[in-house]
């Protein structure tokens, strides 16, 4: 009698084995799987401890978690964004980032606490997505404009790296990150600073207005002499508020721009008929300049700034949009007011 099982020189034994084989690749892959998912979770879970438990008032033992229930606490979370009110916010991604695993709902709370002022735990959030997403550009981008709020300008332009072996194009994030770095260095000789800003502002033109507000800063004497008049639109708030003190009346009077700017404010008096008859290429400032010739001396001017990226508008000057951040994005807006009789002084 034949035995059930086949010989080893059978081809039907070889298919069995081959058989066993796979199952167990499978259920050993399977539970590897299992196990890895389980660790991924644990180590979620604990990364989620490092941030205060109290900010979670959602908790999965008064609220049963459903897959039903995402969507809604979705769009409610971002309403209580929208409206600044961010610790609800955070408290609803955090109690969904427990119930799901998603890297989307990780890098929404890492991007909530930026905008709330968190920024050590941005930076945490961030390089916790980095370590499994390296490649993950928004992430990087984000980590980067986190160490610029922190002053850590250096670990910023690091993050530089790897945006361009992505194919990022991040000169002018560079650029203006050295900007930055420059300004904020203390110990640095006043000569030298005012030498690498105009490096900087050589290769990277865009950067104008920056350079400009920091030359004034720096030096009247400088900052008048890089003064481009074709450009003095860009630069109307920075002028407009310009102190007395700071002003160069004899390159104001050599320019028909600038002096009606500064006859407009009220600087030059009493204000010359043959300069209404020149445009200064800004209306508010020649209706100013026609008022203040018919006598009327309580004109003023009010400023906005609309950035060109999210097109969100705000009544103060910004390097990075508070909305977007989008950097040198700001776009200037003049219009005519009362006059506050308000301290001319930005800087």
């Amino acid at each position: 009698m034949d035995t059930f099982l086949p010989g080893y020189d059978s081809p039907l034994f070889n298919i069995l084995l081959t058989i066993l084989v796979l199952l167990a690749v499978i259920l050993v892959t399977y539970g590897w799987s299992r196990y890895m998912q389980q660790r991924r979770k644990s180590q979620l879970m604990e990364f989620l401890e490092r941030f205060d438990s109290n900010q979670c008032v959602l908790e999965g033992a008064d609220i049963p978690f459903d897959e039903s229930m995402s969507k809604p606490l979705l769009l409610l979370a971002k309403a209580f964004e929208t409206s600044g009110e961010y610790h609800k916010s955070i408290s609803i991604y955090l109690y969904l980032i427990k119930q799901d695993e998603s890297g989307d709902l990780l890098e929404q709370l890492g991007r909530i606490y930026l905008r709330a002022g968190f920024l050590e735990r941005a930076e945490s959030i961030s390089l916790q997505i980095l370590s499994k997403q390296p490649r993950n550009i928004p992430v990087l981008y984000r980590l980067g404009a986190v160490y610029e709020l922190m002053q850590a300008y250096d670990k910023a332009i690091e993050t530089l790296e790897p945006l361009e072996t992505l194919g990022e194009e991040v000169g002018m994030l560079k650029a203006f990150w050295e900007f930055e770095k420059l300004q904020h260095e203390v110990a640095l000789p006043t000569e030298q600073k005012i030498t690498a800003l105009l490096t900087i502002h050589q290769t990277q033109p865009q950067l104008y207005r920056l350079t400009i507000a920091a030359l004034f800063h720096l030096s009247d004497k400088i900052g008048w002499q890089y003064l481009q008049r074709e450009r003095l639109r860009e630069s109307l708030d920075l002028l407009w508020y310009l102190p007395s003190s700071q002003l160069d009346f004899d390159i104001i009077h050599s320019d028909n721009g600038l002096t009606k700017i500064y006859a407009a404010r009220g600087d030059i008096t009493p204000v010359n008929a043959d300069l209404l008859e020149q445009s200064s290429g800004m209306a508010s400032i020649d209706i100013l300049v026609a008022a203040r010739h018919a006598g009327e001396q309580r004109g003023d001017i009010s400023f906005s700034y609309l950035c060109d990226k999210c097109k969100q508008s705000f009544p103060f000057a910004f390097k990075r949009c508070p909305h977007c951040l989008a950097i040198n994005s700001a776009q200037l807006e003049e219009q005519i007011a009362k006059d506050e009789e308000a301290d001319h002084t930005l800087f």
